[in-house]
């Protein structure tokens, strides 16, 4: 019998194939494409997309933090972004990325997921505390691959290539580097509210081996409002946000990854 996600999880892939392939037809033939038919049939697929993790995420137990689960949160969050990003800045080709990477975590999700992957202390405030925080990290990873993308760019521009891959295929400097400071106030919002929702819904980092994850994701904070600061006061862009888009996130990588490490690897917890 065809279960209720695997109907969802086709029609979403339909609606995924479908946005992608008008966007990128239109734009190999260059031809203007419809922002209303991407946004509103890719909004559909992150709708189904969203069904499909509702019922494998939220259960009479609690949520569901199953790591594959996790992994199509995050895609589909990143899409959505994408997509509402695209209305007021000129960067729908940006989308050509973030539909396939949220057609893949749904895969992923819908194939690999299981049951019971639960906290066992688990409390309101813990769960939006986590929301958060995979939030933040969803759209901070977000800004990494914009900062990268941005770095072809302007090496492409410094050495005077004559096949211009990066510059031709993505959207204009000027309009990359607008969108870059978005994306990072967006995850720098979602990291504040998820370090003051950690502080007050997390009794003990120490007793429970946190203390190094949360000075990491205090550093990182600190290391992304300094950027934003500097982009105010002071104009910060190019080469200089790049560095400390790049520097942020691997803070918050350290702490999250080497955290899991420790845990697992060497204290086998």
């Amino acid at each position: 019998m065809i279960s209720l996600p695997l109907v969802y999880t086709i029609l979403a892939l339909i609606a995924y194939t479908t946005s992608f392939w008008y966007l990128f037809m239109h734009l190999m033939s260059k031809r203007p494409s419809n922002p209303w038919f991407i946004a509103v049939i890719s909004s559909l697929g992150l709708i189904l997309h969203a069904s499909v993790l509702y019922i494998d995420m939220v259960t009479p137990q609690g949520i569901n933090y199953d790591v594959f689960n996790l992994m199509s949160f995050t895609s589909a969050l990143m899409l959505l972004l994408s997509l509402l990003y695209s209305t007021y800045r000129p960067v729908a080709s940006l989308n050509l990325i973030g539909i396939p990477v949220a057609a893949l975590g749904l895969i992923l999700g819908f194939s690999f997921s299981k049951a019971n992957q639960f906290i066992e202390q688990h409390s309101i405030g813990l769960d939006i505390h986590i929301i958060l925080s995979l939030s933040a990290y969803a759209v901070l990873l977000m800004a990494t691959i914009h900062a990268v993308l941005l770095w072809f760019q302007n090496r492409e521009l410094k050495k005077k290539q004559k096949n211009r891959i990066w510059f031709n295929f993505l959207p204009p400097l000027q309009a990359m580097e607008s969108l870059l400071f978005d994306i990072l106030i967006t995850g720098f919002v979602l990291l504040t509210l998820a370090l003051g929702f950690g502080f007050f819904t997390i009794d003990n980092f120490f007793a429970q081996h946190l203390a190094h994850k949360t000075a990491f994701s205090i550093v990182s904070w600190f290391v992304y409002g300094a950027l934003l600061i500097g982009h105010c006061k002071f104009g910060w862009r190019g080469q200089k946000a790049i560095r400390f888009t790049l520097l942020g996130f691997f803070l918050l990588a350290i702490g999250f990854i080497g955290s899991k490490f420790v845990l697992e690897m060497i204290l086998h917890r």
